[in-house]
Parts: C-alpha cells; structure tokens; sequence
C-alpha cells in the first residue's frame, strides 16, 4: 500500500531514514541502549512537530500524502540534504498522480538521429547515452574501442550498473570502485521513483540485489547524481587513465544522459587520440557500438 511507482514508497524512505540516525546526529542526548536502530518514532515526531499518531500512519502506509509543510518539517528532522528532500517530495506526489508512473513498457532505448549523429562528431572523444535503468543505448566508435576490452560490451543490452556491482573485472578497472558504486546507485534511486513499475527496471533490480554491496548502498537513500567529475581507470591496453565525465541531458528525451569522457592528463590524452586511427569500425552496426 502506498507504493510509488512499486519500488520505493513514502513510508519506506521514512523508516529507512529513522533508522539510519542517532540521537546525536539530532542534537539528542544518548539514553542509552535502545531495542531498534536509529531514533525512536516519538523522538522524529517531537523535532517535526506532528503527532506520533500521525508518524506511526505515515510510516504504516496509511497515509501516503503529506503535505508540503510536513514534508519540509520532516526532512528537517531528518536531517535530509537537498536531494533527499526532493526525493521525499517526488515520492509524496507520485502517491497523488499516477500520471508521473509510467506505464510498464514505456522505457524507451530510441535515441533520437541527432544525438546518434552527435555522438561520431565528438571523434575521439568517448561519449555514450544511457537510460534511467544505466542501459546503455549508444555510444561512439572512440567509446566502444575503449570500454570493449574492459568487458562493459558484453552483455548484448549493456548496462552500465550490472557491470560496475556484477562484472569480475569492475573493481580492476575503477580504482575508486566504491564511488563509482554510489554513482550508480544514486542514479538508480533518483530513476526508481518513476520508472519503479517498469519491468526492465525491475528485472534489473533483483540482478543487483544478488549483490551484498548494492543492497547495503540502496537502502541508503543516497540520490545525489554527479553531473561533472572525474574516474580513474585502469586500462589493459593503455594502463592508468583519468577522466573528467560531462552529463548532458538531450531534450524531450525521458531521462537520457549523454555523457563524455575528456582525458584528465597527457597520457589519457594520448591514449584517446588512438582511438581516431584507421582501424575504428566503420559499419552501421559496429558505427552504433551496441545496436
């Protein structure tokens, strides 16, 4: 009951977000042991200023609509960062309008011509479309030489999560495996409050949570999304590269991302203008990467 878009719910994300705090993270003092983990319901209603009554049916699902003040006194109990608060937001209107659910089937993996287009006029210039799921839907001749041998091409319908939680390769090719773990869980989170019904989502879903690591990071709550930064990886044809990332959002597309991968020092530098020599791939098919 109260589900948004079948994935995460109103009452969920507040219990989780309860349970993951302590009194003093509140400016509570310690009483000690305490038979549940994080703060206690009375404690979170006392710092919003509701009812428990009102807390206790809002995290039973009972209530799945709280206002906008509540919610706002809520993310200020719970010490939630902007995006959390958003999230809160977006989940609580979900509850209200089931036009923001898509119908099962609606994730689209069409990338329009032009960005196709776009995509080989970056030359040797790495570049990709994802999905909201983290599919990935195309990429350049320059990205596909370069992510092939790291095993992200795979699978027939890559998918940039799977990889990074279920890829045996994944913590060899990213140093900084854990953020890139939390970039990707983060970007699931935000996708899930709409696209939670989606079966290609869900089916995705309960591959990742054959992994410990991604279960432990979802329940989290962290949605923040980088847009800009940088990723080292390690690479068995050109050693140690550094990327600096650039997230596009193309128009009037569902949550596609285009992104870019520019060297980050003269060796990645060097190592991506290779990938503009004769030997690229040509075909339509290959010219798409993945189809």
């Amino acid at each position: 009951m109260g589900h948004a878009c079948g994935v995460t719910s109103v009452a969920e994300f507040l219990r989780t977000r309860r349970e993951q705090l302590q009194p003093a993270d509140v400016g509570l003092p310690d009483s000690g042991r305490r038979r549940t983990p994080g703060l206690r319901r009375e404690e979170v209603a006392t710092l919003a200023g509701i009812s428990i009554d009102y807390l206790v049916r809002l995290e039973q699902g009972r209530d799945t609509r709280p206002s906008a003040s509540v919610i706002g006194a809520l993310a200020d109990a719970l010490r939630l960062d902007d995006d959390q608060h958003r999230q809160l937001s977006m989940l609580a209107r979900v509850s209200e309008s089931a036009v923001l659910c898509p119908a099962a089937g609606s994730l689209t993996r069409v990338v329009v011509p032009t960005v196709r287009a776009l995509l080989e006029r970056l030359g040797t210039t790495p570049a990709f479309v994802v999905g909201p799921a983290n599919d990935v839907l195309a990429g350049n001749r320059a990205w596909g030489r370069l992510v092939r041998p790291l095993g992200m091409l795979e699978n027939a319908e890559p998918n940039l999560a799977r990889y990074v939680f279920l890829h045996r390769d994944a913590r060899t090719v990213y140093p900084d495996w854990m953020a890139a773990a939390d970039d990707q869980v983060a970007r699931l989170r935000a996708a899930s409050v709409r696209w939670g019904d989606n079966e290609r989502f869900a089916t995705l879903m309960d591959e990742l949570r054959t992994a410990t690591d991604f279960v432990e990071r979802w329940s989290k709550f962290a949605t923040t999304e980088r847009r800009r930064g940088t990723t080292r990886i390690v690479h068995p044809d050109f050693g140690r590269l550094r990327t600096n990332y650039e997230v596009l959002l193309p128009a009037e597309v569902d949550e596609q991302r285009l992104i870019t991968w520019l060297p980050a020092d003269d060796s990645t530098a060097a190592a991506f203008a290779s990938l503009g020599d004769t030997a690229a791939p040509s075909s339509p098919a290959q010219l798409r990467v993945i189809g």
